[in-house]
């Protein structure tokens, strides 16, 4: 990933230079302080500790960075949420052999807490090759574990190798990261992460006081729940839990490679990245969370989270939704219940279901035993009521030791890193599934030897049809590489790039299929769109994309690179945006203030730009058809950039509409003259920037708003606020103070326009950027349309001809229209 100074991945890796230094020491003592503009370097000369101010902040913090790293990146700061103002304070080692940063009126700005009962004289601060800041005896170099103080005790937001993550039970010292704020800010963020104590302990991230992310507990190999853990050539892992500690720490396998784990108070929000010296950049291994289903209990109660499932929620067998409205509607919070209670304590009324490669579950109601039989485990689980699961407590070596959890299971997803999981039902619910594959074991006897008996006259004649089919598909191939006008890429290239399509690489998904993160061997990074065999956007929107890609060129539109074609794959090849899209910042509470109103209204002219271009400017007239906030990508300086064309519809230079009984796109940004009658035209388009911009404004989605007894979605609550004159009520609070009101409102009244009910009514695209950069006068909007919805008892939309439906978020693939 190429990292530039506003990146949001790392906030930590500041791009600046360090002021010029005056000199460098090896050890901070009581008679020689550290000043600012020197610094103290580890005898290898890998770390360097100083002082520094990042990106565009005035504030003066103390800080270890790699030395040798052009990137500067900051591993640890001592006064993170303390910083001082001018260059004049300097880092002391106290006659009480205490480490204090004093300012330049001799203020205590921060301070390690520590006394010595070793005369002073002897004391040293010495940064060690391993970037662990120390005050030690420095009379017995021999005694190298022997620290008054480390500052390994005290991590800020990066892991580095040999750094316990974790507790030391005799002290209480808990040894956690805390994110950076923001990435020219390194005071404490929002997001934590460090081992969650219990029976069975395991690793968390916090945001706030509310559990985000859990890693499932070690199984004695790696945990249950994170593919990272599994062994690799890189790195190892290795867990303690004793009666004196518990924690995590990690090895380099290579000494010469440089690999480090930051928390970030961003989407991915820990990562271990890796520094490529050729080209001078850091390369991502891991995000946690991996996907949707990482985070924390997303399925409910005994519901599975599947990230390739349709829906990702499944209630494990042997259960039903709580609620199936809710869960219909794909609200899953309430997760399962059994199909069939079991009566506990009465013989044969209740037994367990075994569940392959799943994620352990919460472990805050647990109970283990280390010497315990998975059979004795299950005994144990049988004897107590409230006993819901069992499982191997460490599963290297065949499985030993017991764990069993009480009250409902929550947080399970399958994992590539999971085990077997015992679940506690009704007997009959066991009997059945039993049963079921008994027969079934019967019913597979007799198929083999009837398939057996066929293979061998089969064999010759798939293998005419597989050569003859082969040889179409070939030529087939060819003759649609010939017409797609973009360059082409092999299939081997691709699965190169994207580490055989790793789950680690994965992007996200839409209708269309997964998007993959890949890195070409010249070390260009791409984005790899793969169309899925289930898609409801299927070749026709890939040939489409394609064709158009190829016929656009725009700095707001995202430039496809190439496409590969060969045999049933089919993929496009883009330019990667390492800012992902839109919608994951502005309705997001945390990411939403990292973009303050210049940034938006920015982008907002941007998506205008770009838009203008497709219905005028390019070669032939495009009408996109699905614009949305998670199709507006973000590139590594916030540009934006509009894609996704596998909807868009070409037409002639002057045909500005067109009619289909092929309705596509996303409810809550249709245009209700496209959404009930199948019209489309450029002003489709302008009703669904309409809708883009009043959720840039608000921060909110065109979704239901109750607010003072009003039921609207936000363009009806928008259209109440204008009419009550008190339209600044609609910005978010986030954008407040680095907005100028009247600029905003004028925007919003741009949207009214945009949302009119009738077509003509609507400004073209040319307008609306005249209209956001100047001052001119605008017409008062008149009732806007407000997309009205009617959700039936069983979740389907339903529409009445004289309404549109608006069910935001929901990507529509074939509507007959009405």
């Amino acid at each position: 990933m190429a990292l530039v100074h506003a990146t949001l991945l790392f906030p930590n890796l500041l791009f600046f230079f360090f002021s010029q230094v005056s000199y460098a020491t090896d050890t901070i003592t009581h008679s020689q302080p550290l000043s600012d503009g020197s610094t103290l370097v580890s005898k290898d000369g890998t770390f360097e500790l100083g002082f520094f101010t990042p990106g565009s902040s005035t504030n003066r913090y103390v800080g270890i960075w790699f030395k040798n790293i052009q990137t500067r990146t900051i591993v640890w700061v001592a006064n993170r949420n303390n910083p001082t103002k001018d260059k004049s304070s300097t880092l002391s080692l106290t006659e009480e052999g205490n480490l204090v940063l004093l300012n330049i009126n001799r203020s205590l700005v921060w301070s390690t807490n520590t006394t010595s009962k070793e005369p002073v004289s002897s004391l040293v601060v010495q940064l060690l090759d391993s970037g662990n800041l120390v005050i030690r005896d420095g009379s017995n170099d021999k005694n190298e574990e022997s620290f008054l103080w480390e500052s390994f005790d005290h991590p800020c937001d990066t892991l580095l190798q040999g750094m316990k993550l974790g507790w030391n039970l005799k002290t209480g010292l808990n040894r956690f990261l805390t994110a950076w704020k923001n990435w020219d800010d390194p005071s404490s963020g929002d997001f934590t992460s460090g081992v969650k104590l219990g029976t069975n302990p395991e690793l968390a991230i916090w945001k706030g006081s509310v559990e985000y992310y859990r890693s499932g507990p070690w199984n004695g190999i790696f945990s249950s729940g994170v593919f990272g853990f599994s062994p690799n050539p890189l790195f190892e892992y290795k867990y303690v839990q004793n009666e004196d500690e518990v924690y995590v720490r990690y090895t380099l396998k290579n000494s010469s490679v440089v690999s480090i784990i930051v928390l970030n108070q961003t989407l991915y929000l820990r990562q271990r990245i890796t520094w490529i010296p050729h080209t001078r950049t850091w390369s991502v291994y891991q995000s946690l969370p991996q996907d949707s289903c990482d985070v924390y209990n997303v399925c409910g109660a005994y519901g599975s989270c599947m990230i390739n499932g349709s829906p990702v929620c499944q209630c494990l067998e042997g259960f039903k939704p709580k609620s199936v409205q809710n869960w219909n509607a794909m609200d899953w919070t309430q997760g399962c219940v059994h199909k069939e209670p079991w009566s506990c304590g009465v013989k044969n009324k209740d037994g367990f279901r075994r569940f392959v490669g799943m994620k352990m579950p919460d472990t805050t109601h647990s109970w283990i035993n280390t010497s315990m039989t998975l059979e004795d485990c299950k005994a144990k689980c049988l004897n107590i009521c409230s006993c819901t699961a069992y499982a191997n407590l460490d599963t290297s070596g065949g499985g030993s030791g017991c764990s069993i959890w009480f009250g409902d299971l929550v947080d399970l997803r399958v994992s590539e890193s999971g085990q077997d999981l015992y679940v506690r039902m009704a007997t009959s619910d066991t009997i059945i599934y039993n049963d079921a594959k008994h027969k079934n074991s019967k019913k597979v006897v007799l198929m083999v030897a009837i398939i057996v008996s066929l293979v061998v006259m089969m064999l010759m004649g798939f293998s005419y049809i597989y050569m003859t089919k082969t040889k179409k598909e070939e030529e087939k191939d060819e003759g649609e590489q010939e017409n797609l006008e973009l360059p082409f890429f092999d299939l081997a290239t691709i699965i190169n790039a994207t580490n055989n399509f790793s789950i680690v690489n994965k992007l996200g998904e839409g209708g269309f299929g997964p998007v993959y993160k890949g890195t070409m061997l010249d070390g260009q990074v791409i984005a790899v769109k793969r169309l899925s065999r289930s898609s409801g956007q299927g070749l026709k929107e890939f040939k489409n994309e394609v064709i158009l890609c190829a016929k656009l060129q725009h700095r707001n539109l995202v430039k496809v690179l190439g496409c590969c074609i060969e045999g049933e794959e089919k993929m496009l090849l883009y330019e990667y945006m390492p800012n992902k899209s839109l919608d994951s910042f502005i309705f997001d509470s945390v990411q939403s203030k990292l973009l303050d109103w210049p940034m938006r209204f920015n982008i907002l002219c941007a998506i205008a730009r770009g838009l203008m271009y497709l219905h005028q400017d390019s070669r032939l007239r495009i009408i996109h058809r699905d614009l949305k906030a998670s199709n507006i990508l973000l590139d590594n300086n916030m540009n934006p950039k509009i894609s996704d064309f596998g909807l868009a519809k070409m037409c002639g230079g002057d045909q500005v509409e067109g009619n289909t009984n092929r309705i596509v796109g996303t409810y809550g940004y249709m245009a209700p003259e496209y959404a009930i009658d199948g019209l489309f035209s450029t002003k489709s388009d302008v009703f669904s920037f309409g809708v883009l911009l009043l959720e840039i404004i608000s921060g909110k989605k065109n979704r239901t708003i109750t607010n003072e007894g009003h039921i609207d979605n936000l363009i009806g609550h928008a259209w109440r606020m204008w009419k009550e004159g008190t339209p600044e009520q609609l910005i978010a609070p986030s954008l407040v103070d680095s907005c100028k009101i009247s600029e905003v409102i004028r925007c919003i009244q741009v949207g009214l326009l945009c949302l009119q009910h009738h077509p003509d009514d609507r400004p073209n695209m040319t307008s609306v950027i005249v209209m956001l950069s100047s001052e001119t006068i605008l017409s008062q909007p008149k009732v806007p349309s407000f997309l009205i919805k009617n959700i039936s008892i069983e979740g389907e939309q339903s529409c009445d001809r004289q309404e549109s439906c608006s069910i935001n978020e929901v990507t529509v693939s074939l509507l007959n229209a009405r």
